[in-house]
C-alpha cells in the first residue's frame, strides 16, 4: 500500500509495533520460569498480572477517568488484592523487568525509518498504552519529539478511546486529517485511529491476514511512505 501524500506528523504504537511482542513474551516466560524455582510462591504474582491484563483488556475505551489510580482498583477487584499489591507487581513485572530485553526484540528497520522521517523533517510522536520514557530509551531508538501515554492526565482514556491520537497530533502541531498512526491491532489501534479521523497503517506480518491497510515489515513501511 502506498499513501496519495507523506503525513505531516507520524505516530507510533509502542508495544506490540516497535518491538516484537511475542518474542518479548518468550525472553519474559524464561525470565518468570527462573524467578520461580527461587520463589515458588511467585506463583501468585503471575495471577495478579494475569488479572490485571484482563481486567485493563475489559475496560478498553474506558472514560470513566483517573486511569492511571483505577486500573490498578480494576486488578485488585480482579484478583482479590489490594491496589498497591497489583501496582507494585505490575511495575516490576510490565515496567522494569522487560527493559534489558526491549534492544533485542526490536523490529529490524525502526531505526531507519526514523531517521529518514527526521532527514525529511517529519516530527514523530509516541502514543503508549502504558508509560513509555524508560522504555523508549531501552529500546535505542533516541527521543521522539513528543510522548503521550494512555495514563497521562490530560488523555485519561484507553484505547481504541481517540482522545489520545488527538492530544498526540495537537502536541506535534499537526492537523489530524494531516498525521498518520502505525499501530499493530486494528481492534484497538485502527479503531482509535478511525474514531479520531486519522489516517492509519496496521503492522502485520502474516500475508494471510494483512488487509489493505497493513505492512508487514518496516522495510515495507519505508516504501508505503515513500521515503
Amino acid at each position: 500500500m502506498q499513501l496519495s501524500a507523506l503525513p505531516k506528523g507520524v505516530i507510533f504504537d509502542l508495544d506490540g509495533t516497535l518491538y516484537d511482542q511475542s518474542k518479548m513474551r518468550r525472553c519474559m516466560f524464561v525470565e518468570m520460569a527462573k524467578y520461580l524455582t527461587r520463589h515458588p510462591a511467585g506463583l501468585l504474582d503471575f495471577k495478579i498480572l494475569c488479572a490485571f491484563r484482563r481486567a485493563r483488556e475489559k475496560h478498553s475505551g474506558s472514560s470513566l477517568g483517573n486511569i492511571e489510580r483505577v486500573q490498578f482498583e480494576w486488578g485488585a477487584a480482579a484478583s482479590r488484592t489490594s491496589p498497591e499489591r497489583v501496582r507494585e507487581v505490575v511495575c516490576e513485572w510490565m515496567f522494569i523487568r522487560p527493559l534489558s530485553y526491549l534492544k533485542l526484540c526490536r523490529y529490524p528497520g525502526v531505526l531507519e525509518i526514523l531517521s529518514l522521517l527526521k532527514i525529511r523533517g517529519i516530527p514523530v510522536a509516541i502514543f503508549s498504552d502504558y508509560p513509555a520514557n524508560e522504555k523508549i530509551k531501552a529500546l535505542g531508538i533516541g527521543k521522539p519529539d513528543v510522548i503521550v501515554c494512555a495514563t497521562d492526565s490530560e488523555v485519561d482514556r484507553l484505547k481504541p478511546h481517540p482522545k489520545g491520537l488527538i492530544v498526540a497530533a495537537k502536541k506535534l502541531k499537526v492537523n489530524i486529517n494531516e498525521c498518520l498512526f502505525i499501530g499493530d491491532r486494528d481492534d484497538k489501534d485502527g479503531q482509535c485511529a478511525r474514531r479520531a479521523g486519522m489516517p492509519y497503517l496496521i503492522l502485520n506480518r502474516n500475508k494471510r491476514t494483512r488487509n489493505a491497510d497493513g505492512f508487514g515489515s518496516f522495510e515495507e513501511l519505508a516504501e508505503c511512505l515513500r521515503l
